[in-house]
């Protein structure tokens, strides 16, 4: 079978359990925010010289699939999708990310102010994937104002998200000397 099914000719695109909604559908931005945080999260890891965030980048690269997979279900499949045996988005996925949080910034690393993307090629990528996070989390919020999202620690996870990509950015540029 082709990648290319030329199903998603006509302008929509298939949400789990052969659900169809247009390309521009905000369950659909909100899973594109998503996919391309990951991908940015990839430049990271990739560019990554310490173990101890491309092993945690990789955890999280791993839940955003968990992610991705909830927001593409309709609010009523739900139940049939955790039936058959997907993974929802926990609090203790967040509770995850709080600890590395803490982790981080018992090491001092400044978590005040403004920092000026760019001291090296890992925390340049970690800064836009927060940036895209951030995009990501706007859009969940959109779900979730609308009634649209069901599981609201979506949106505690990718706020708590953004906040450790910011410090792993800064520990990084701390780790390398070149701290702006």
């Amino acid at each position: 079978m082709s990648i290319a099914t030329k199903n998603g000719d006509d302008g929509t695109t298939a949400l789990m359990y052969d659900r169809r909604v247009p390309k521009t559908d905000p369950r659909i931005e909100a899973c594109g925010a998503v996919d391309e945080l990951n991908a940015a999260l990839g430049v990271a890891h990739a560019s990554a010289k310490h173990g101890f965030v491309r092993n945690n980048l990789l955890v999280i690269q791993k839940d955003l699939i968990v992610l991705m997979g909830e927001l593409c279900v309709q609010p009523e499949d739900l139940p049939r999708y955790v039936k058959d045996g997907y993974l929802l988005v926990t609090p203790a996925m967040t509770a995850t990310l709080d600890a590395l949080v803490g982790e981080i910034e018992e090491q001092n690393v400044s978590s005040k102010g403004w920092a000026t993307p760019g001291a090296t090629p890992t925390a340049a990528a970690l800064d836009l994937a927060r940036t895209i996070c951030r995009r990501a989390e706007r859009r969940v919020c959109g779900l979730k104002e609308t009634g649209e999202l069901k599981n609201a620690e979506i949106v505690i996870y990718l706020n708590r998200l953004s906040d450790l990509l910011w410090l792993f950015a800064r520990w990084v540029e701390t780790q390398s000397g070149s701290g702006k």
